[in-house]
């Protein structure tokens, strides 16, 4: 018995197939003809028709604002962003079918917009060089508004005068021993601007007391009391205390605030240097200058 594989196959199915292995490779190759091309740029989406590209959709997400970004990576990510970027091309184009896009106050303000955009970036690209400040500015500047800053002795100043010695001795030692210095400053006190605040005088700075009190205030710690202070009004005891930290970030904030206007000094003056520039290789007339009111118009 002969078996089916060892059949010889019959000459007319051999040119069958030969015949079919042609006609599927012929459909084969008519299909791939057929076939566009691989597109070069990637399509997310399409608004009625209107492809919207992977580039388009990356510079979008890369031209946002790192905590505007980080909002998005919490509530959904790029999906939210497509969506936002679909609904605002219906926007447009709904716009366009109405005609928006010929309408001539549109188109002003968008040239108004885009000269700005022009300006911008050419002042950006006159003003390379990064604005700094060096330490020696800065510290001319805080000088120059001192007395809205803390001195670097961060500490609270109370003072008690008394009329001799032995009273501020004595005082002294009670203070020590757990004694209150501010009511005993508004008791025993005959400094009558400092008496009614139990001899508060506020935060420390140049000037608040007389030079042998502010001698002995740069030796003491927060908490301590002075030893009698001999001057010409009688005899001081002073304490200093620690500032609250609430007083300490302010001071902070002050001197945040005075820097920055500092930079925008500096960065207003190199602005009018580039404008002063580009002003002298000018040719600049005025028509009718009284117009205008008086002075030099074309030099302002």
């Amino acid at each position: 018995m002969v078996s089916r594989s060892s059949r010889p196959a019959s000459p007319f199915v051999s040119l069958f197939d030969r015949r079919m292995h042609l006609t599927c490779s012929g459909l084969l190759l008519l299909l791939a003809s057929c076939t566009p091309p691989p597109s070069e740029e990637r399509i997310v989406a399409f608004v009625n028709g209107r492809p919207i590209s992977q580039v388009e959709f990356d510079a979008e997400w890369n031209e946002l604002p790192d905590a505007t970004r980080a909002r998005y990576e919490k509530e959904g990510g790029k999906p939210r962003l497509l969506s936002e970027v679909i609904t605002r091309e219906l926007l447009l184009q709904e716009a366009r079918r109405q005609g928006l896009d010929q309408n001539d106050q549109i188109r002003d303000r968008a040239r108004r917009y885009k000269e700005r955009l022009m300006l911008d970036e050419l002042l950006k690209d006159r003003i390379k060089t990064k604005i700094e400040l060096t330490k020696e500015e800065l510290d001319a500047y805080y000088d120059k508004h001192a007395r809205q800053l803390l001195t670097p002795l961060k500490v609270r100043v109370a003072v008690m005068l008394l009329p001799n010695y032995p009273a501020a001795k004595d005082l002294e030692k009670q203070v020590n021993q757990g004694g209150d210095f501010g009511k005993f400053a508004q008791r025993y006190s005959i400094d009558t601007k400092t008496k009614a605040n139990g001899g508060d005088m506020g935060p420390y700075r140049k000037d608040l007391v007389a030079p042998e009190v502010d001698e002995v205030i740069h030796q003491l710690k927060p908490g301590m009391t002075s030893a009698p202070i001999k001057t010409e009004a009688g005899y001081y005891l002073v304490r200093i205390t620690a500032l609250d930290p609430e007083i300490i970030q302010a001071d902070l904030a002050t001197r945040e605030r005075l820097r920055q206007e500092l930079l925008n000094e500096k960065r207003q003056k190199r602005f009018d240097d580039v404008i002063a520039d580009i002003r002298a290789k000018a040719v600049v007339k005025i028509a009718d200058v009284s117009r205008f009111g008086a002075g030099d118009v074309a030099n302002r």
